[in-house]
């Protein structure tokens, strides 16, 4: 039987929706670091992340709150989940709920992802999650974005070869930047999935209020080409 987690034991703390913009930039390309970043990792001991000390099988990258990164580790009790995101209070919010409800496959790191992900090896990671990213609409915000060509080598890298890389978003321009990067990258194989071939039987917050508003939003799944 799948456990289910009560969230109001949880108060969610109040959190801004952007965060501080130097956060989507390597911290390479800042000429100092006079402000709160998150840690950049080399390397990661894993057997102080999952309790089993096996590497994570799938990531959820800018996890927000974690609702989707919590119940996968839920629905994939044998798989290990590591979750990214750029708030830090959305962080220290999913370590409670993951010391509160003893979970032992599924942890949230302060960390932002242009900074690349070394410390994962390659060809190891099952599936990569992508959802309803910030849009940063206005032209001059682009650069803000993480989805680039270096993000997508990355997980590329960290991919298995049958791994999968799962994409959503509710914002036409992001669904067009998105399908441009990746077909620039010539890195994978990609296509619009309907609700009824869609895998994935756990939701994000944002995906439940699309289908409860009746707002449209696209579902991608990315293959590797294999060369």
């Amino acid at each position: 039987m799948t456990k289910f987690i009560d969230y109001t034991k949880y108060p969610v703390p109040r959190i801004r929706h952007h965060a501080n913009p130097v956060l989507y930039f390597p911290l390479k390309q800042h000429k100092g670091n006079n402000f709160y970043y998150p840690p950049v990792f080399e390397e990661i001991r894993w057997a102080e992340v999952f309790a089993d000390g096996r590497p994570p099988d799938m990531l959820d990258i800018g996890c927000g709150l974690g609702r989707f990164l919590l119940e996968m580790s839920l629905e994939n009790s044998d798989k290990n989940i590591l979750g990214f995101e750029v708030r830090q209070t959305a962080v220290e919010w999913i370590e409670g709920v993951v010391k509160g409800e003893k979970l032992p496959n599924v942890q949230a790191l302060w960390y932002s992802a242009v900074n690349g992900m070394h410390f994962i090896k390659s060809g190891t990671i099952e599936k990569v999650f992508y959802f309803f990213p910030d849009p940063w609409i206005k032209k001059r915000h682009y650069k803000r974005r993480a989805f680039s060509a270096e993000m997508l080598n990355e997980i590329y890298r960290v991919l298995k070869p049958d791994g999968l890389f799962y994409l959503m978003t509710d914002v036409p321009e992001v669904d067009e930047f998105q399908q441009e990067v990746l077909r620039d990258s010539g890195l994978f194989d990609f296509d619009y999935i309907d609700d009824d071939k869609w895998d994935l039987t756990t939701k994000t917050n944002q995906e439940e209020f699309c289908i409860d508003k009746k707002i449209p939003f696209k579902r991608m799944i990315c293959r590797k080409k294999v060369t």
